[in-house]
């Protein structure tokens, strides 16, 4: 038991010792002791060296504190550490036994392709952090990185820098608060509110990973990226610059603030260099006219093409809503230039009391105003209204309609015409019920109800008194009606019928 104690107390000893490393002076032109000026220290003057575990420190003069292991050194002050890391300054105080060290003057530090400079440095060389707290500069091949407060980590060649952080090279302006850099990959880590600036975008997030060599961005909080007049917002946005591209992930928005329109979708890519925006998940265009705004659904929506010609394309479940106008089809496109929008495939529009469908139908926008000037539905075209007893009803091979304020003010029905019409006094009892074919028929209408007829060829059929009409003519061919699929309010066109 006592040789195992013995074995014990002589190990722990060794292991004390060899965890204690003395300071070692290699060589000074004069050495000597003033107690009086310097107590307890040797005096090394004049081409100082001196070593410690593995580094080496040059200077003109050093006070050499043998008792406390420390060492203070002034003047071309030099360290060479393993020959990976340098530091030049004024002045250092270098404590053995806990190998941390304090430097000012002219800080310089050289660790394999970075260069920091600061006025005062803390460097502890048992976890190779080094700190500085009076403004300090990072420099490598690509970036230039300046800071009030920053902690270089040398074992992981990185930097931790707070308060006026900036990074600039010849593409780009970063800022921000609180960041991680890594200057072997170039990547920075952002922590609360920062920009980006380069030449194709400006970037704002409040979390964040910049790639500063590649140009890539990762952007998760209240992120923005602004390019000439669109902006793209989400909650996680993913930034490209040599690709020219984007995607957002999450409350995505896209806003062009030229034309007054917003794209929104929870996933969507956006490809510059093709003026592209395809939306995948949950999309929505919003236009605004006269502070009204349309909104338009489906499940994947496409903008494409140069400022003032887009084409917007909407595929499947198309649902459309306005204050004064809402539909449905299974796609849409629409043509910025021409001023034209296209629903195709069972389209189906309500304006005021108007359910209006056709193979297909046009909305033509006029271009000056950007609102709604007339309509086209071409071949099978319908329009009916619920009256009280009946439905009035005009049916034609293709049809044309003017707007005034919004609401339709005239239909030419060219083709093939029909109507069934409730004719009612100005009391609003029933009078007559108009039952009559026409190849061309002209309407005239007034708060969107049928105000007058006029039939451009003669006409077949007649009007009946309300108690001679025959039922089995009161549904014109191909009569359908259809109002209770019509969205009420804008969250209804995410219902899929």
């Amino acid at each position: 038991m006592k040789n195992t104690l013995s074995i014990f107390i002589l190990l722990f000893s060794f292991i004390a010792c060899a965890q204690v490393s003395k300071i070692k002076v290699l060589h000074a032109n004069q050495t000597y002791r003033n107690q009086q000026q310097y107590p307890g220290a040797v005096v090394l003057n004049g081409n100082v060296k001196v070593a410690h575990k593995g580094a080496l420190l040059t200077c003109r003069k050093a006070l050499y504190y043998q008792l406390e292991n420390r060492l203070y050194a002034y003047g071309d002050v030099f360290v060479n550490q393993a020959d990976t890391l340098t530091q030049k300054s004024d002045h250092l105080q270098y404590d053995g036994d806990t190998e941390k060290a304090l430097s000012w003057g002219k800080v310089i530090v050289k660790d394999k392709d970075i260069t920091l400079t600061t006025d005062t440095l803390r460097f502890n060389r048992a976890t190779q952090v080094l700190t500085y707290d009076c403004f300090g500069t990072i420099v490598n091949q690509e970036n230039t990185l300046t800071s009030q407060i920053g902690e270089y980590f040398a074992n992981d060649k990185k930097l931790t820098a707070r308060q006026n952080v900036h990074i600039k090279n010849p593409d780009m302006n970063l800022h921000t608060g609180h960041m991680d850099y890594y200057t072997v990959s170039g990547k920075s880590y952002l922590y609360g509110p920062s920009t980006i600036k380069n030449k194709e975008n400006d970037l704002y997030t409040e979390r964040g990973i910049y790639d500063t060599r590649l140009s890539l961005g990762y952007l998760l909080k209240n992120s923005i990226i602004y390019h000439d007049t669109n902006e793209i917002k989400g909650d996680s946005l993913y930034y490209n610059q040599d690709k020219n591209f984007a995607s957002g992930t999450g409350n995505l928005i896209v806003t062009d603030t030229v034309n007054h329109v917003i794209v929104k979708g929870d996933y969507g890519e956006i490809y510059r260099a093709k003026d592209s925006i395809i939306i995948s998940k949950k999309p929505v265009a919003i236009s605004i006219i006269d502070k009204d705004s349309m909104y338009i659904h489906g499940d994947t929506l496409s903008v494409t093409g140069t400022e003032n010609r887009k084409l917007m394309k909407v595929y499947h479940h198309v649902k459309i809503f306005k204050s004064d106008l809402s539909g449905k089809c299974d796609s849409l496109v629409t043509h910025q230039a021409e001023g034209i929008t296209e629903m195709y495939r069972n389209p189906i529009l309500w304006s005021s009391e108007n359910q209006i469908t056709g193979d297909s139908i046009l909305l033509i926008n006029d271009l000056k105003t950007s609102k709604l000037d007339s309509l086209k539905i071409k071949r099978n075209a319908l329009i009916v209204q619920k009256d009280s007893i009946g439905y009035n009803q005009i049916r034609g091979k293709n049809m044309y309609g003017k707007f005034q304020n919004q609401k339709l003010s005239s239909l030419l029905s060219k083709g093939n015409g029909a109507v069934v019409n409730y004719a009612r006094a100005e009391t609003g009892e029933l009078s007559a019920i108009m039952d009559m074919e026409c190849s061309n028929i002209l309407f005239t209408l007034e708060d969107s109800k049928i105000k007058e007829i006029k039939f451009l060829k003669k006409p077949d059929g007649k009007t009946y008194p309300p108690s001679k009409f025959p039922k089995e003519r009161a549904l014109v061919k191909g009569f359908i009606w259809r109002w209770d699929e019509k969205p009420l309010k804008k969250e209804d066109i995410f219902i899929h019928d």
